[in-house]
């Protein structure tokens, strides 16, 4: 019998229950994926919490990879065996096994473990469309990511790094300011001692930014508006620290006609297209070492309850991996 992490009521950690659950055969565009390793995201916390509602009872999790164990009718490009992971499409990762659309699928490279791609894909890719997408990082640039720290950030401080950026990072502890740094961060900021408004001054001599990767939210958003230059861009992401809450946009004007997003990679990654060009870069600058995954925490799938109450208590850096 399959097993998998259900919940039936929103709330803390301990809604998540390990429980039995059936896995029928592929149909047209499937295929049955049996999973290897399964990748923890801070939006599984919002999932599970509320805030992001949904329909209940439900799975959890959006990032794996796996090996193929049958493929549905019309699938032409997989067959049983193939390594395969995904980030996105119906939620229910946190799983075993499971029936997945053949489409959301992307071939896993030689080179590439099974943990290091549960560990990327999801985190990765966002940090492909941050800094090759919605705002195309080019060499000179000083930018600002925030949880510099976090399986993200680490992810973007070093891609943008490649890229030949300066990478300014707020980080929670000291700690964290020594593996940022160690990851491509130049000037890691502490948010808990030190005012990064100020810092982000100093270091760019009064320019301030082109672009400020947010996923932290109501915290750092308005502070976060005031590193930016006269026409740099706020990418909001996420909102660990709590909704940000209605906005004024004239705000943006106030404060040099600023450009506000709030990307998704779902938006992305919609076209499969644009799955297969993100998955192919986000593989290839981590094969070629550009790019190091740090994944620095591993759980029984089982003990998933306990992994979302480290990651929200701030015990986590760089990337969760569940073994299955």
């Amino acid at each position: 019998m399959v097993h998998a992490i259900r919940f039936e009521k929103t709330g803390g950690p301990e809604v998540l229950a390990w429980q039995s659950v059936e896995v029928g055969k592929p149909g047209p565009g499937q295929v049955r994926l049996r999973h290897t390793a399964v990748g923890l995201n801070y939006i599984d916390t919002y999932q599970r919490s509320g805030l992001y509602p949904m329909a209940l009872p439900s799975g959890l999790g959006s990032e794996a990879a796996g090996i193929v164990e049958e493929v549905g009718p019309g699938i032409a490009d997989l067959k049983p065996g193939d390594r395969v992971a995904y980030a996105g499409g119906p939620l229910g990762a946190y799983s075993e096994a499971r029936v997945m659309p053949a489409e959301r699928l992307v071939p896993v490279p030689e080179g590439i473990s099974d943990q290091q791609a549960a560990a990327m894909m999801l985190k990765g890719m966002t940090a492909w469309y941050l800094v090759r997408r919605t705002h195309v990082v080019k060499p000179g640039e000083t930018i600002l990511i925030h949880a510099a720290a976090g399986g993200v950030g680490l992810i973007v401080c070093q891609w943008a790094k490649h890229l030949g950026a300066t990478v300014i990072g707020t980080v929670g502890s000291d700690d964290k300011a020594a593996l940022a740094k160690k990851n491509g961060c130049d000037y890691p900021i502490v948010y808990t001692r030190e005012d990064f408004v100020a810092r982000v001054a100093e270091i760019t001599k009064g320019a301030k930014l082109p672009v400020v990767y947010d996923s932290v939210g109501k915290d750092t958003f308005y502070k976060s508006l005031d590193c930016l230059a006269p026409l740099g861009l706020m990418a909001s992401f996420g909102q660990s620290s709590g909704a940000i809450g209605p906005v004024d946009i004239g705000i943006l004007a106030a404060k040099g006609s600023l450009f506000l997003t709030r990307p998704t990679l779902n938006t992305y990654t919609a076209k499969r297209e644009d799955l297969l060009t993100a998955s192919r870069e986000l593989f290839e600058v981590v094969k070629s070492g550009a790019v190091k995954l740090a994944i620095n925490q591993t759980y029984p799938l089982k003990d998933a309850a306990r992994a979302h109450r480290d990651l929200q208590d701030r015990k986590t850096t760089g990337s969760t991996v569940f073994t299955v």
